[in-house]
């Protein structure tokens, strides 16, 4: 995942500061050196990271700041600040036409990512707006890039529009915005050829179908991976064009980030989305606000809360929420939680927007392999109708039978049974305002294993910054 590494360095860095009861100015200019060399590994801009480092550490230096109680987190408070600033200090919305259609322009270099990002573009609308998108296929150079667009139109039930690979690009968008304003459609994504590096060709084709679309977005989609050279194709792009706004792709591979932190200084755009997986869901709005958290290790509440709203179904939250009290929780509510929970993500990203687990050691490299989730479900599935609806009536006969149906072994059935008892009982508690035992709810395996391990070790964690506090206190009273 894109920052793990800058996350750790910065965490290192101030981690000496807490340490400390109180800081001088050489303190601050040696973290201040760490951090930036820890921006410039992440390959963020030389420019972006000299102004950063130069107004944090001017902030630091601040007498609110050496002579606080707290001088690590009055810097980390800084530095989140600041890191916020850098990448725009809030989410900005796609603009929107008085009058349909919306057109929005996607363009960038081949392989970037503009294909996939204009049909999770117009899945999210549709979705969140019920949005009647068209999608025009103007990419005639690429192989199959007009295949592409058609299969994953078909697949999310997304109107294409194309005339093949004979027919100039400005007029396949002019016929397809002439359909568009036919069937009434109030988005029109154009899909543009990309190069493997900015011509003066591919400039001139683009601000011709500029000219004719006169697009409400024109939206840049640019691979995070690329690093640096992300940032040069950005501002080549916005030397030609009228760019509205950029999407970072990518952010889910190996990636050291300096992209997103970069971008916004040089270029004057929004980052308006980011690109997070292959998957038509795994397209968000970008929040800099949430990406600096997420960056300093302070986890991601509200996209993690969004991302469980999304397949948010009231009544089945207020049924679950009956059998809680009820306490007749079962193994076919089990199933559809576990349902709920891989719709989320894979579990390590979902562990990390927690805030206390996002930096620790415990999760570090940790894979969660989702075959675990499948034979906790191939363990369930093996129950009969009555066993899932009373699991107390699960004795060893039927926990061999199971195990021999759902190809584990006894000893897993029996984990999985006591885990989901486990649960239940929690749920319960929670039910009735205890929330002691919230480390079960990661269910079965290594991620249950992992949350536990987290928990305890914030619970310590917290014990030991109570003490802390009430030894200071007894000591100012003295």
């Amino acid at each position: 995942m894109a920052f793990e590494s800058l996350t750790e360095r910065l965490q290192n860095a101030i981690g000496k500061l807490r340490r400390k009861g109180k800081i001088s100015e050489a303190d601050v200019k040696e973290v201040m050196r760490e951090i930036r060399l820890a921006f410039l590994e992440a390959d963020v801009n030389f420019g972006v990271v000299k102004d950063f480092v130069k107004t944090v550490r001017e902030r630091a230096i601040g007498a609110e700041v050496l002579e606080s109680l707290t001088p690590a987190q009055q810097i980390v408070k800084i530095v989140n600040e600041e890191l916020v600033k850098v990448m725009g200090e809030e989410a900005v919305s796609l603009n929107k036409s008085p009058k349909i259609p919306t057109i929005i322009m996607m363009v960038g270099l081949q392989g970037a990512g503009k294909t996939t990002t204009a049909s999770k573009l117009a899945v999210k609308l549709k979705k969140e707006q019920h949005a009647r998108p068209l999608m025009i296929a103007a990419d005639v150079y690429r192989p199959a890039a007009i295949e592409q667009l058609k299969t994953l139109g078909q697949d999310n039930d997304l109107p294409v529009f194309d005339m093949g690979t004979d027919v100039s690009p400005v007029k396949i968008v002019e016929e397809g915005l002439k359909v568009a304003q036919e069937n009434k459609n109030d988005y029109v994504f154009i899909d543009t050829a990309g190069r493997l590096q900015i011509d003066e060709k591919l400039m001139q084709e683009l601000a011709d179908i500029e000219k004719l679309a006169q697009p409400t977005e024109i939206l840049l989609t640019v691979d995070a991976m690329t690093g640096q050279n992300a940032t040069e194709v950005a501002q080549g792009f916005n030397e030609q064009l009228n760019i509205t706004g950029i999407v970072l792709t990518k952010l889910d591979g190996d990636t050291r980030g300096g992209a997103a932190l970069s971008i916004r200084a040089v270029t004057g755009k929004p980052i308006k989305f980011i690109g997070q997986g292959e998957k038509m869901n795994q397209l968000d709005t970008f929040y800099p606000d949430r990406m600096a958290s997420r960056i300093l290790g302070m986890g991601d509440m509200m996209t993690l809360i969004e991302k469980a709203q999304q397949d948010y179904d009231e009544q089945k939250a207020q049924d679950l929420q009956d059998k809680m009290r009820a306490n007749s929780f079962d193994f076919n509510d089990f199933l559809e939680q576990l349902d709920q929970v891989q719709k989320m993500g894979p579990m390590e990203d979902i562990m990390k927007m927690i805030p206390g687990m996002a930096n620790n050691p415990a999760l570090k490299n940790v894979k969660v392999d989702p075959k675990d989730m499948e034979h906790t479900k191939a363990i369930v599935y093996s129950m009969t109708p009555q066993e899932r609806e009373d699991p107390d009536i699960l004795k060893p006969s039927r926990r061999r039978r199971i195990a021999a149906g759902s190809g584990r072994s006894v000893q897993e059935v029996n984990r999985l049974i006591k885990q989901f008892k486990q649960m239940r009982d929690m749920m319960g508690k929670m039910s009735n305002g205890n929330f002691q035992g919230m480390e079960n709810m990661f269910g079965n395996g290594m991620q249950g294993k992992m949350a536990k391990m987290s928990m305890n070790r914030m619970a310590r964690q917290n014990k030991k910054r109570k003490a802390k506090k009430i030894k200071k206190l007894r000591k100012r009273r003295k």
